[in-house]
């Protein structure tokens, strides 16, 4: 008798469809969101298959030993531990990376950093350009490692302080395919770094929420994410502050600096850009039409 027809036979039996079901509404109780999609992830992990196969298995019976990683997962999950942490990945630029509680959780909003970069390089002719590419807290490496994808001779180095997101990073980078140009470096920011090196695009997702604001991240973000990549002080701008000051002596004489930001502090980034020696490029906006990726530019 095939799973299929034992659920026929027994209308009380755990199919998947039941299980995706069930925890939709479990999750959609408890506030977290989109319910169904992270129900269906979890059970994809769990079956080992992309989740468009949940479908064609709906009326399937679920065995009791993948109910209960299922099960597992979902206590877990509405305990507050993020999908991308429990499954271990995260999708970013169509690309799968490699993700735990060490790295932050790549947002699709960190695309417009490196869709920024891209778009600077092809203006200049230079995306086949034997390039030299910075990417400050790299964190799991998604900037650094699209870059080094898109940007075919480029080579890329990459900084962060936490030497396990480093070593993620580096993992990330090997499964792509371009550890050869992408160098990963344990340290702070531009100090990390030989005195004279200097860099066509240097690229950044600082920590840029502030101190109050910290308090405020709903907790799946606030208690299990690193608080180094989030803290930004009291402003949200104590690292981004240190970028903008020390880019001129970084960049080339056509380089590119591009931040992610908060909209709520954007204002205050243009600012700290103007009373630079850079200039002020257009400020990107993201898909909601919030100010999200702040540049800059050598003056001249």
């Amino acid at each position: 008798m095939s799973t299929s027809e034992a659920a026929q036979r027994d209308p009380d039996a755990w199919t998947i469809g039941r299980l995706l079901n069930w925890t939709t509404e479990f999750f959609g109780e408890r506030g977290i969101e989109p319910a169904r999609l992270e129900a269906e992830v979890l059970l994809a992990h769990c079956r080992g298959c992309q989740r468009i196969l949940l479908y064609t298995a709906f009326d399937e019976v679920a065995g009791e030993e993948l109910r209960q990683r299922f099960r597992d997962l979902v206590k877990k999950r509405a305990a507050g531990t993020p999908v991308a942490y429990l499954v271990g990945k995260r999708e970013f630029y169509s690309l799968d990376f490699e993700v735990t509680p060490d790295v932050l959780i790549p947002r699709p909003e960190t695309e417009h950093l490196v869709m920024a970069i891209l778009d600077h390089a092809k203006q200049q002719g230079r995306a086949d350009a034997p390039l030299r590419v910075l990417d400050i807290g790299t964190g799991s490496g998604i900037v650094a490692i699209c870059l080094a994808k898109h940007l075919p001779k480029s080579q890329v180095t990459a900084v962060d302080l936490s030497p396990q997101a480093i070593e993620v990073a580096k993992r990330n980078a090997a499964k792509h395919k371009v550890d050869d140009r992408v160098a990963f470096v344990k340290g702070d920011a531009y100090q990390a770094l030989p005195a004279d090196a200097k860099y066509d695009f240097i690229a950044s997702n600082p920590p840029y929420v502030t101190s109050e604001e910290m308090q405020q991240l709903n907790k799946t973000v606030r208690d299990f994410e690193p608080a180094l990549a989030l803290d930004g002080g009291p402003e949200g701008t104590d690292v981004i502050e240190r970028l903008i000051r020390e880019a001129p002596e970084r960049l080339t004489p056509t380089g590119v600096l591009a931040i992610e930001m908060s909209p709520m502090i954007a204002t205050r980034v243009e600012r700290l850009i103007e009373e630079s020696p850079l200039a002020l490029l257009p400020t990107l906006k993201d898909i909601d039409g919030h100010a999200r990726i702040a540049q800059a530019r050598l003056e001249g």
